[in-house]
């Protein structure tokens, strides 16, 4: 058994049920962050910017939109919430390291302290995975695949 299996089965033992409501609010908040990204994309594409991303700045802004928004459904499902968080992981990164920590690290910095807990957070569930009520536990169900 490999590390990655150790740590996938560490997390699914060790899952208590209200981290399944904070999993739940982290999709909301990432899904909600999404959506407001659709609309001002110009305002994403000045955040790119101030990382000084070497890519296209439009790739990179749709990469940020479409993975807030499918990302933070899966998680607020708890569908394939490790690859969903996996995937936000470099995004966030990016907000907590290279642009919010431009204006310091003042309590009045709020959105830093956003993308801090959220970064923490995808962190945790990338360890313990999805959790007892999630779509994934849900298709794991004995009877939920029948045979066709």
């Amino acid at each position: 058994m490999n590390l990655v299996q150790k740590i996938e089965r560490w997390g699914d033992n060790h899952h208590p049920r209200w981290l399944d409501i904070l999993r739940i609010m982290l999709g909301i908040i990432i899904f909600a962050k999404g959506v407001s990204f659709i609309g001002d994309r110009e305002a994403v594409a000045e955040l790119i910017r101030q990382t000084h991303f070497q890519l296209s700045i439009w790739s990179a802004v749709h990469y940020v939109v479409f993975a807030h928004l499918v990302g933070g459904l899966f998680i607020m499902l708890g569908f394939q919430t490790r690859f969903a968080a996996l995937v936000q992981i470099p995004i966030l990164i990016g907000a907590v390291f290279f642009v919010n920590i431009t204006n310091g690290f003042s309590f009045l910095n709020s959105e830093f302290w956003l993308s801090l807990v959220v970064f923490v957070l995808l962190l945790v569930f990338l360890v313990t995975g999805s959790g007892k009520y999630s779509l994934d536990q849900m298709m794991n169900k004995p009877g939920y695949a029948r045979d066709i």
